[in-house]
């Protein structure tokens, strides 16, 4: 009798256990996403990062970083691929992975992508290593992988690092690396005037931006949370546009957002997040995706 006994408490535990795996597993990260509060620190000679929590209309988590491009020890780098005749140029990968193959300091998602299916936690693709085809321009080390397209603007670094962001999404001759987005939200630093369509969509979201100064050599990457009631719960494009502008953005592009949002930074002890994204509605948790835009930069 006491061994049945011991056996029935053992299978209650084990089963107890099972069903408490799943509870654990999706609300674990809450617990690890970046404080509601405010922060403003040096990553690294010439990349500064803010983190900006506001209450007012809505909770949203704000990180923006702004990189001097002429600083001593800058490089750019994206990801590499090749152009093939399904269109699938690159392997999917999370930020984080892409920082830690390519030994880089900082790295943020950039272009669009497809396929891209989240229907749950065990239903998603891509996965790390499926192939994806990249939306507009993607340049890596000169060579572009992923041809441009008119409705989807690019940015462009030369070779010295100088930054432009052109409308027709065609990088020009001796572009070192490129990615694209899918709007210019700035341009000569005022808002562009946005369709009919896109005002009427225009809802809290995460976001990825990113912005340049005039000269081409300062750059902003302006990254807000979404989708997470009571923590953050996103911005309107008309929202993040105002943000840029404010810091003195000349050229503003918007890059991929939702659950492609992410931000990682090296750190002693390994790749970091310094946002929190969310892929299959579990937070902290990244999405593989077709590119990222990286920065090297000298260690404090």
């Amino acid at each position: 009798m006491k061994l049945n006994h011991k056996i029935q408490q053992i299978s209650h535990i084990l089963g107890f256990g099972i069903l408490l795996a799943p509870i654990l597993t999706y609300n674990i990260p809450y617990f690890s996403r970046p404080a509601q509060t405010n922060e403003v620190r040096s990553l690294f000679p010439g990349i500064a990062y803010r983190r900006e929590f506001r209450s007012n209309p809505r909770p949203v988590l704000i990180h923006t970083v702004s990189i001097d491009l002429k600083a001593p020890g800058i490089g750019i780098y994206v990801t590499p691929g090749s152009a093939t005749p399904d269109l699938t140029e690159t392997d999917a990968r999370t930020a984080t992975e892409f920082l830690k193959e390519f030994k880089l300091q900082l790295a943020v998602n950039a272009n669009f992508f497809y396929p891209c299916v989240e229907e749950a936690p065990w239903n998603y693709y891509p996965r790390s290593g499926d192939r994806v085809n990249n939306v507009g321009h993607a340049i890596s080390k000169g060579e572009a992988y992923s041809q441009a397209e008119s409705h989807f603007p690019a940015l462009c670094f030369d070779a010295k690092n100088r930054a432009q962001i052109v409308e027709n999404g065609v990088c020009p001759q001796g572009t070192a690396y490129g990615v694209a987005g899918d709007t210019v939200l700035v341009k000569n630093g005022k808002a562009v005037a946005q369709s009919k369509e896109k005002i009427k969509d225009d809802k809290p979201y995460p976001r990825t931006i990113v912005a340049i100064d005039k000269t081409g050599e300062k750059l902003w990457l302006i990254v807000a949370d979404g989708k997470q009631r009571l923590y953050s719960e996103g911005l309107k494009l008309s929202e993040i546009t105002e943000i840029s502008r404010q810091l003195g953005a000349d050229t503003v592009l918007n890059l991929d957002g939702g659950g492609s949002v992410t931000l990682a930074v090296a750190s002693p002890s390994g790749a970091k997040l310094l946002n929190a994204p969310i892929q299959n509605k579990i937070p902290m948790q990244q999405r593989p995706i077709s590119n990222h835009l990286g920065f090297y930069a000298r260690e404090n």
